[in-house]
């Protein structure tokens, strides 16, 4: 009844099987079988009788290998086919669909993910005059990038990256594909150098060419190119002065040279020639060989957005200039040489994300910050700092991840953290905070927060008619740029499970923790730190806190890491803690614990070293038995004959030494006249005395 049908949507389910019911919709012009679990033969035969089939979507879906390769030459013509991220039951790499080989009409083609191997198919190409889009980017194509003889001017984005492809980039591909406006080949293996005609291609808008082996300089051309947004050119091994690259800048937005082997002083460039504001939002020079102070000039980048400058050798201090960057979105310079204090004119007010960790900044936290009420993660680890948390710090409303660990902050928790709702990872360890943990911290709600993560600049296209091919194609290529847009990744360090882990993406959207170990925090466990219910990871080690372990932790069940070791805690392990079924990581060493050790559930898992220091537990684990009031602990055979015999030799050393001393008096006595004289002048005295005293 449905022979007429032109149209086929049924993506986003759950349909299984093969696609044999639909061999009778032979009118169909457009069908979307995305995201599904159908299995669909790799040759498509039972599509092969539609004759008007133009659009064809089957991304995530299960590919099937077929006994024979079919050699079938469908009907169809189609002007658009998508086949992402599909799977074999085999696993194994595929060659592609020979139905490919029959078509003469394609406009846009997406086989992106499926393992094909092989080389590169620029017969598609060949055969599609009208092709504008291809990508091919997660497979595995190999050999080198051999281009076709003939322009081809009606393509407009390529995307080849992560294959397996090598060798130097062609020369010719400037000439080849005169319109290009997108060229996106990195994860591969490409070498040699940038080739100078990309600069002149007057359409190209996007370049990346990433994670290569590419030698050299930096075109300052291409760099100039007033039609180039994003050059992508990290994890290479480009080298010379990357001031030039930047200030030539002339419509580029986004520049991204991090990974290389740029080296020299970014202060050593005279910059009276160039015009401020350059046209760069982001600027990623993280992981090279930059040393000296940070220029003066950054300062008058006012459209600037994002900067890494991390893991360099950049020293000194912040300029005072970074105060007129009102655009700031990201800051990262962590792991350089950087001293001095921050400017307490540094307030941003769209400023998400500060990352200054493994400097040797100092001072106490100033009034920096204190304006910028968008900040959501704060990383001060590993500097010089000193003083307390400011009370000002409620004023950051959007605070979710706030990192000081390794400083010389001192003083009280402020309770002003318990009205930062937002946040939901605290690291304050390794510093000198004193006083009780405030109750409040109960509060926090730690709640998964996307703000966490940085998300691209883009506005989603409209669409008013998915029957539309351009539109269609839209919104695939928005999808696929949303991915390449989003290179500078947020992601912090936080310390459980006895290790120091790296959370970016979805991970750390998810991830909650509070770290207050190592201070001089005194006082007992608030009761209400049980009310973390969304919490991952608790660490209260090396502090001075004392009494017992509240059984309101039971009520962590989200809890995979608590640390409770080397405090003053006493009483015994509440039972009700075996419930934790999530608790990856428990330690209570070295408090003074008592009583025996619970055995269920996970608490079954966990080894001696979890215990060690705490005389009065007792329980298997630690090989010692208990008693029936499950306090007092029994000594074994073993140790009985060991404290005998320990009694035995100190009553066999003191009757050895006492006969020894004595034999020694009567050798003097008997040696020296003089002596032996005096003894008994002394033993007749006193033998006189006592018979007069009786």
């Amino acid at each position: 009844n449905l022979t007429s049908l032109r149209e086929l949507d049924i993506s986003n389910n759950r349909f299984s099987g093969n696609l044999t019911p639909l061999a009778s919709l032979t009118s169909l012009r457009a069908i979307s079988l995305s995201s599904n679990h159908f299995q669909i033969p790799i040759s498509f035969v039972p599509l092969a009788n539609f004759p008007n089939l133009e659009v064809l979507l089957a991304d995530e879906n299960k590919l099937e290998m077929e006994p024979s390769f079919h050699t079938l030459v469908p009907k169809f013509q189609l002007k658009f086919i998508s086949l992402s991220k599909c799977r074999t039951s085999q696993q194994l790499s595929l060659e592609l669909p020979t139905f490919l080989y029959y078509q003469n009409d394609l406009r846009f083609v997406d086989l992106s993910q499926n393992n094909f191997s092989g080389t590169v198919p620029f017969w598609l190409l060949e055969n599609n005059t009208k092709l504008e889009d291809l990508i091919l980017k997660g497979n595995s194509f190999t050999g080198p990038l051999t281009l076709l003889s003939t322009p081809n001017s009606n393509v407009s984005s390529i995307d080849m990256s992560d294959n397996k492809i090598q060798g130097p980039l062609p020369t010719n591909i400037c000439s080849t594909f005169p319109h290009l406006e997108q060229l996106f080949l990195s994860k591969n293996a490409f070498q040699g150098n940038i080739p100078p005609c990309l600069s002149a291609m007057k359409n190209l808008s996007m370049l990346d060419l990433s994670n290569n082996q590419l030698a050299g300089k930096v075109p300052q051309e291409l760099v100039r190119k007033s039609s180039l947004f994003l050059l992508r050119l990290s994890n290479n091994n480009l080298n010379g002065n990357v001031v030039p690259v930047i200030l030539n800048a002339n419509g580029l937005q986004k520049l991204y040279l991090d990974g290389n082997n740029f080296s020299g002083e970014m202060t050593n460039f005279d910059v009276s020639t160039f015009q401020f504001p350059t046209s760069l939002t982001d600027i990623d020079l993280s992981n090279n060989r930059l040393h000296g102070k940070l220029p003066r000039w950054i300062g008058n980048m006012s459209l600037l957005e994002r900067l890494d400058l991390s893991n360099n050798g950049v020293e000194g201090s912040i300029p005072v200039e970074f105060c007129n960057l009102n655009n700031f979105k990201f800051l990262d310079l962590s792991e350089n040489n950087l001293s001095g204090s921050i400017p307490s004119c540094f307030n941003p007010p769209n400023l998400e994300h500060v990352h200054l960790h493994n400097n040797r900044l100092g001072g106490p936290l100033s009034l920096a910050f204190n304006k910028s009420t968008s900040l959501v993660t704060l990383d001060l680890r590993g500097n010089n700092f000193t003083g307390g948390i400011p009370k000002w710090i409620d004023t950051l409303s959007s605070l979710s991840v706030l990192l000081l660990k390794a400083n010389h902050l001192q003083g009280r928790i402020p309770v002003q953290l318990c009205t930062l709702y937002s946040l939901s990872i605290i690291d304050l360890s390794q510093n000198r905070f004193s006083g009780p943990i405030p109750s409040c911290l109960g509060n926090l709600t730690l709640p998964m927060n996307k703000d966490k993560t940085m998300t691209p600049d883009l506005m989603s296209p409209t669409f008013s008619e998915l029957d539309e091919l351009k539109l269609l194609k839209t919104g695939i290529l928005f999808e696929h740029m949303m991915h390449s847009y989003s290179y500078m990744k947020e992601s912090v360090e936080f310390t459980t499970k006895s290790g120091s882990f790296s959370y970016g993406g979805d991970i750390l959207e998810y991830m909650s923790g509070i770290d207050l170990s190592c201070n001089e925090l005194t006082g007992q466990i608030p009761l209400e730190l049980g009310n973390l219910r969304e919490i991952h990871s608790l660490n209260l080690s090396r502090n001075k806190l004392v009494g017992v372990i509240p059984s309101s932790f039971s009520k962590l069940k989200q809890i995979e890491s608590l640390d409770l070791s080397y405090n003053n805690l006493s009483g015994e392990i509440p039972n009700q803690l075996v419930d934790l079924n999530s608790l990856g990581v428990f330690s209570v060493a070295h408090n003074n614990l008592s009583g025996s050790i619970p055995e269920q559930n996970q608490f079954g898992t966990f080894i001696e070293s979890s215990y060690e220091g705490n005389p009065f537990l007792c329980g298997p684990i630690l090989h010692i038995s208990c008693s029936k009031t499950g306090s007092i602990s029994t000594i074994s055979d073993d140790e009985r004959e060991d404290s005998f015999l320990d009694t035995y030799v100190f009553c066999v050393s003191f009757l050895a030494s006492y006969v020894v001393m004595l034999l020694t008096i009567v050798a003097i006595l008997y040696i020296n006249p003089y002596w032996r004289g005096v003894w008994f002048s002394f033993v007749g005295k006193c033998i006189t005395n006592c018979g007069q005293s009786s």
